[in-house]
């Protein structure tokens, strides 16, 4: 019996198996995690199904793009104690990448230390990131938060 051909890209769960993804340990994240915020991951078909050409790797293997968290390094708990502790001067902000309002709060005080506890709050909520869009480096176990909203 001649296997069944598919396109690989509107395939179903259970048309499909995928292995565990590789973690990264430094990161926590699937290794090979993109700036797009993906991973890919090979699958294979099971059997008796087969992929049409052009839209998988070969015939019983095509790639699926899992969702991941891209880091560059910018550790969470770092960033909170330059915020507590260093944040009057800036610090916070230059490590995140924002020089110029890092130049801004070490000149004025920290905003007279309200900027300050903004930063902190922020942080501390994960809504202000490294500029360069990245994630946090967050331990497995660790207040990782996911921010949710209206599209």
């Amino acid at each position: 019996m001649s296997p069944y051909e598919l396109n690989c890209t509107t395939l179903r769960v259970g048309q499909y198996v995928c292995p565990w993804p590789l973690i990264d340990p430094d990161t926590q994240q699937p290794a090979n995690c993109t700036i797009d915020n993906t991973a890919p991951l090979i699958c294979r078909l099971v059997e008796g199904l087969k992929c049409r050409e052009s839209s998988g790797i070969n015939d019983t293997h095509f790639i699926i793009q899992q969702p991941c968290q891209y880091t560059t390094g910018h550790s969470f708990e770092t960033t909170l104690l330059l915020a507590v502790f260093l944040g009057m001067f800036g610090a916070d902000r230059f490590y995140l990448g924002y020089y110029a309002l890092g130049l801004l709060k070490f000149c004025t005080f920290g905003f007279m230390l309200v900027g300050q506890l903004v930063d902190i709050i922020l942080i501390a909520t994960q809504v202000l990131r490294p500029a360069n869009g990245s994630y946090y480096l967050v331990d497995y176990f660790g207040p990782r938060m996911n921010i949710t909203g209206y599209s």
